[in-house]
């Protein structure tokens, strides 16, 4: 297993824990938002982490990694939710929910480690401010698409979208992990 699989499975691990103890406590509440919430959602989070690096500090006592692993739990529910489509209640048992989260985990992983082999790593000398300005790219995309109905004539679609804002957020987090 390469470093950077044994990182993503470690930092892939710490966002199951929080997503999988959110389950707990608040059931799949998150099952109402419609697909453009979620959007705004990870906007709102991405925001934030592009405010923290702009001016340097944070009023609020949670820093860039929760935002990030926020990111990346947004960005499975969103897949979750085009494959579902949203709901009108709270309709997803736990271990479904569980389910589902792992099984996109693990497709993010697979494409991140396809695309680490063709890029040859490129993401490692690439700076934190950049994975937080791809994703906002990534946001803005995904509104359009929406705004177009999911409909593109040439573009990804808009889980592509989410899966590479999840795997950018997943390098970001790798390299806060390694700066400890």
């Amino acid at each position: 297993m390469s470093q950077t699989e044994k990182q993503f499975d470690q930092v892939a691990a710490l966002c199951r824990d929080i997503f999988t103890k959110k389950m707990k406590d608040y059931g799949a509440s998150w099952r109402i938002l419609r697909p453009q919430s979620v959007t705004d959602q990870i906007f709102i989070k991405a925001n934030r982490i592009r405010s923290i690096e702009t001016k340097g500090v944070s009023k609020v006592d949670e820093g860039i990694r929760s935002e990030l692993i926020a990111i990346v739990n947004y960005g499975i529910i969103g897949i979750i939710q085009l494959e579902l489509g949203f709901s009108e209640s709270d309709d997803l048992t736990y271990e479904r929910g569980v389910e589902l989260y792992t099984k996109y985990l693990e497709q993010a992983k697979d494409l991140m480690m396809a695309k680490n082999h063709d890029y040859d790593e490129a993401w490692r000398t690439m700076r934190m401010e950049s994975y937080t300005d791809l994703i906002l790219m990534k946001i803005y995309r995904t509104k359009q698409i929406e705004d177009n109905q999911g409909k593109t004539l040439i573009s990804e679609g808009i889980d592509a979208n989410y899966f590479d804002m999840i795997n950018y957020a997943v390098f970001g987090l790798i390299k806060i992990e390694e700066n400890k």
